[in-house]
């Protein structure tokens, strides 16, 4: 059995970490942490982890506590990861970090976007990018992983097939998502609470989420030149779920059939992506709960515009499953061990 433990262990991912694991054959939770909640177990905080009932948090002493498992994933906050990533790293563990401290290749990126420093460059070179679609060979060899963001898990997923086969102007990308609240954390904040929300829809952070730099850099890795986007988020009135939708030119004249049949090849041997037949499109509730992204597609001949559609629940594709998904492929297990039993939330 490899031993597992969970850094910031009381929010929504380290909580879908926990139900996740705790469906694992080959790993054993020997520890999480929270500095609000310590001294009480799993279950006080998450009456449906009832397994877990021996579980207690622990404050995070990190000095301590790389003698207590292989490996270790880190849901800490941005900015609070760094520190605590390249020490666990530096004592030959295995380190899957859900925070954006080491995901940004560029430390002067990183700096502007989230305005602190970055401490840790020489850790920060040795981190793989976790979206598996693309760079499972890397991952398979590496011992730090930064696991991508929810939204650009999303829009990378949709643009992938589209960049890799030149199919559009990248110059003309927009992409419009869609979150449940969770995204944002399980913390008091009036502005996420029931009533702020119900009945509500809005959009936030219009041209300066600190996901677009993530976006814009992964897109650049594919199609070998710098690419600029405009990325709008928008608050849902649902707790969990992203719906993305990206426009874009098509780079030179294309048939329906020849766009369907790129992404059913680029994703057939991809476990965790469903591509819809043309015309239809998807819907968060029916990933709700899972580690699936579903893509729909659309080509609006009218506008010379291709759509694409994509879901899937930002606190599992976008969040912890994949973070999972990763973890059992850098250790050889069958890369959806835990994973595939995960049915949609009613």
């Amino acid at each position: 059995m490899i031993r597992v433990f969970i850094c910031g262990g009381s929010g929504y991912t380290g909580s879908e970490l926990l139900r996740i694991l705790s469906g694992h054959p080959e790993v054993v939770v020997t520890g999480v942490t929270s500095e609000r909640s310590a001294g009480k177990s799993v279950s006080d905080l998450f009456p449906h982890l009832r397994n877990y009932s021996d579980l207690l948090y622990e404050p995070l002493h990190i000095r301590d506590i790389p003698r207590k498992a292989d490996l270790f994933f880190l849901a800490l906050p941005h900015g609070a990861s760094q520190e605590a990533v390249d020490f666990i790293f530096s004592q030959g563990k295995k380190v899957v970090d859900l925070s954006a401290d080491y995901r940004l290749k560029n430390p002067g990126t990183y700096s502007e976007w989230y305005k602190v420093p970055h401490k840790y460059q020489n850790t920060l070179k040795k981190a793989v990018y976790g979206l598996p679609e693309v760079y499972r060979s890397r991952i398979r060899k590496a011992r730090l992983i930064a696991n991508p963001g929810c939204y650009p898990t999303g829009a990378m997923l949709g643009l992938m097939p589209a960049i890799k086969h030149n199919l559009i102007d990248t110059a003309s990308i927009v992409i419009d998502s869609k979150s449940g609240a969770s995204g944002a954390g399980r913390k008091a904040d009036v502005a996420l609470s029931f009533c702020e929300v119900n009945g509500g829809f809005r959009a936030y952070s219009v041209g300066t989420h600190r996901h677009t730099p993530e976006i814009e850099q992964e897109l650049a890795f594919l199609c070998g030149k710098p690419v600029a986007v405009n990325f709008t988020p928008h608050l849902l009135p649902a707790a969990r779920g992203i719906l993305t939708t990206i426009y874009a030119r098509p780079a030179k004249k294309v048939s329906v059939e020849k766009i369907e049949k790129i992404y059913r090849s680029a994703y057939k041997m991809e476990p965790f992506i469903r591509v819809l037949d043309y015309g239809y499109y998807p819907d968060i509730r029916h990933v709700s709960g899972t580690n699936f992204c579903d893509i729909g597609l659309k080509l609006n001949e009218r506008t010379n515009t291709l759509v694409i559609i994509t879901a899937i629940d930002n606190l599992v594709k976008g969040a912890s499953g994949q973070a999972v998904q990763n973890m059992n492929i850098m250790l050889g297990f069958e890369e959806t061990t835990a994973l595939d039993s995960l049915t949609v939330f009613p």
